[in-house]
């Protein structure tokens, strides 16, 4: 999975972006699906992203802005910063908001040898915040 890092990048970051397109539909059900704890498992406190907890990170968001962008800008390489370092990077997607500050965004490590194992690019979110 991991073995070729381009088409890996491709994968994360289709992985962040559909974080994205949810958060913009507010689709906070379907966010904690992707992001809560496994099913059966409750997992470490504060480690997944439930739906309450995409709900209340977004709601800073909400607050200042009525949408997140979600068109070709918003897909844009300058959107995403990504570290290739070492067996976890890390990985910042930026929201396009209306106003163009681009100040939040989505934080995230993508564990590779948890990739490799799952098959996809086992992303685990750290933050949804302003920077």
């Amino acid at each position: 999975m991991t073995g070729n890092p381009r088409a890996f990048r491709v994968l994360v970051r289709n992985a962040l972006f559909r974080r994205v397109e949810l958060a913009a539909l507010r689709r906070y059900d379907l966010l904690g699906e992707l992001d809560g704890p496994p099913p059966g498992g409750s997992g470490v406190a504060g480690s997944t992203f439930d739906a309450e907890r995409w709900q209340a990170a977004l709601a800073g968001y909400y607050a200042e802005h009525d949408r997140i962008g979600t068109g070709p800008d918003a897909r844009g390489p300058a959107m995403l910063l990504l570290t290739q370092d070492g067996p976890v990077w890390t990985a910042r997607q930026i929201f396009d908001d209306p106003a163009g500050d681009h100040d939040w965004g989505i934080s995230a490590e993508i564990d590779l040898a948890a990739s490799d194992e799952a098959g996809v690019a086992a992303v685990r979110i750290t933050a949804v915040d302003r920077l």
